[in-house]
């Protein structure tokens, strides 16, 4: 119990000094933001900072923060003290970062960053890593609900077939129309919902709170939090790729622009941005603990390798039947949040990256239809395939972070070119990226049962691989952001403009 206050501790002490820290190198000023200087009626829609910060906590929880920590817990209470100080250093930096550059550029998406910053070739490459991180989110989240639907109204195969029809249509809805018709309005509405059931369910743990473990914070206590995993997973780089949401994902710098460009003042940046990553940090350890809770009263729940099962058990050990039936209808829109969220940013990316104008509905549905093309036979696929929605998962989780290991060299590439203080981005991104590339060196399914092709080599060799690349690439981005500087004719942000201008 007491790692995990000490964790909250963290997260909460982190936001109030990390987060100021972050800020003032960033230093936001009064220029009128994308939806002030350029509204457009679709995406550049000025919406309250209230309303922007429900929007940006669900656009970035959805249920990575809960399945997520659900099979991270498996490594015992060392996700306690990891989960927020990378939350701090790492996921909530990435966010900010991400929707304040975004917001100097006038909303754009991550790709188009890309290539202001690294050219038409790395921006192709980006392109496509998210382009399959996003479909893979669609396609994910929309069987996450239908399958917790399915739950709720046990009355045959059809229920499921039809929930993944419904939710699917809601989507490509969703992302046609403008943002304040149905994400603007809805979302503060669930986000409410997940803040009330995160609180009940943290009230009902209180009796269980003795059965919350803790780090013994000794030389052998500390090693043996490294090796508890009850598969033998290592605990580097398993539990950065396994815990996405919490610590850090790169899903989130596919969203945070999406806010980037409704907010009315750069100002409110750390508190959308950053604080709602420190939100989701929060949210993310008490469910943590409401699964280390699980594991200690039934302990045959530790073999479990499905998320959603052992979620749907804890709500259900520590919740009464109605608020444990409330909880999975809040699952269920929290997924749903995350699907129509990722295909709406699947259109615009693609959209800025072929200059396709958004501003017509025809033009937005030309972008989208083989987008929907493609899911739909993803979404057949893995339906029919009793493996295909773990497949899509574990390359969903590998492809997540490598995103964010890019977005945070691109903001390390971003503050060299300003000649700012680039380690506040560079070392988490370095820490990712290591991750990333250890993970894919080692990961085979000889190393690990259903885990996703990668080259199969010794843990030792994957570490040393990847320590010498992410050092590599990390200091190319720096390079590359003092070249920018010596460049003239480049500029790191938009031309600003202020209110006095217009």
């Amino acid at each position: 119990m007491i790692t995990f206050l000490a964790g909250i501790g963290i997260l909460i002490l982190g936001y109030f000094v990390w987060g100021k820290v972050a800020e003032k190198i960033f230093a936001p000023d009064e220029r009128l933001t994308p939806a002030c200087a350029s509204p457009d009626g679709v995406e550049r829609v000025p919406l309250s900072k209230k309303r922007n910060m429900l929007l940006q906590l669900l656009n970035i929880a959805g249920m990575g923060p809960i399945v997520g920590v659900a099979l991270g817990m498996k490594f015992g209470a060392i996700v306690f003290l990891l989960l927020p100080v990378g939350n701090v250093i790492g996921g909530a930096i990435h966010d900010y970062y991400i929707g304040m550059i975004s917001a100097r550029n006038n909303g754009t998406d991550v790709p188009t960053l890309m290539e202001k910053f690294f050219g038409r070739r790395v921006s192709g490459l980006f392109m496509v890593l998210a382009s399959v991180c996003l479909v893979l989110v669609v396609t994910t989240f929309t069987n996450i609900p239908a399958q917790f639907i399915q739950t709720l109204i046990p009355l045959g195969s059809w229920v499921l077939t039809a929930a993944v029809i419904a939710i699917f249509l809601y989507y490509i809805f969703s992302t046609l129309y403008p943002i304040d018709k149905i994400i603007g309005r809805m979302y503060p509405f669930i986000g409410g919902l997940l803040i009330l059931i995160t609180a009940a369910v943290c009230i009902a743990c209180i009796p269980y709170a003795g059965l919350i473990p803790d780090v013994v914070m000794t030389p052998e206590g500390i090693a043996a939090a490294f090796t508890a995993h009850p598969d033998g997973q290592p605990l580097i780089p398993m539990l950065f790729i396994t815990i996405a949401c919490g610590i850090l994902s790169g899903f989130h710098a596919t969203q945070s622009p999406i806010v980037a460009r409704t907010m009315q003042s750069e100002k409110d940046g750390r508190k959308i941005f950053y604080g709602m990553m420190i939100a989701e940090g929060i949210i993310a350890m008490i469910w943590a603990a409401v699964t280390s809770i699980l594991f200690a009263l039934e302990p045959e729940m530790l073999a479990s390798s499905n998320g959603n099962l052992i979620i749907s058990t804890a709500v259900a050990v520590a919740l009464p039947a109605v608020l444990a039936s409330l909880s999975l209808v809040v699952f269920i829109f929290l997924a749903v949040t995350s699907g129509d969220t990722a295909l709406r940013v699947l259109r615009t990316s693609a959209a800025d990256f072929l200059k396709i104008d958004q501003t017509s509905a025809k033009l937005r549905v030309l972008v989208l239809l083989p987008l929907v093309f493609l899911i739909t036979g993803l979404l057949i696929w893995s339906n029919l395939s009793p493996t295909g929605y773990a497949v899509l998962w574990n390359y969903f989780a590998w492809f997540n972070q490598l995103i964010a290991s890019c977005a945070l060299l691109l903001a390390t590439a971003y503050l060299a070119s300003k000649a700012k203080p680039y380690l506040i981005t560079a070392v988490p991104g370095t820490i990712i990226l290591f991750m990333c590339i250890s993970y894919i060196v080692w990961v085979s399914p000889a190393h690990l049962a259903g885990a996703p092709l990668g080259l199969g080599l010794p843990l030792a060799v994957s570490y040393v691989v990847a320590a010498v690349l992410s050092v590599i690439f990390c200091a190319g981005a720096v390079l590359t952001g003092r070249r920018l500087r010596c460049n003239p004719k480049f500029s790191a942000d938009a031309p600003a403009t202020y209110a006095d201008e217009s």
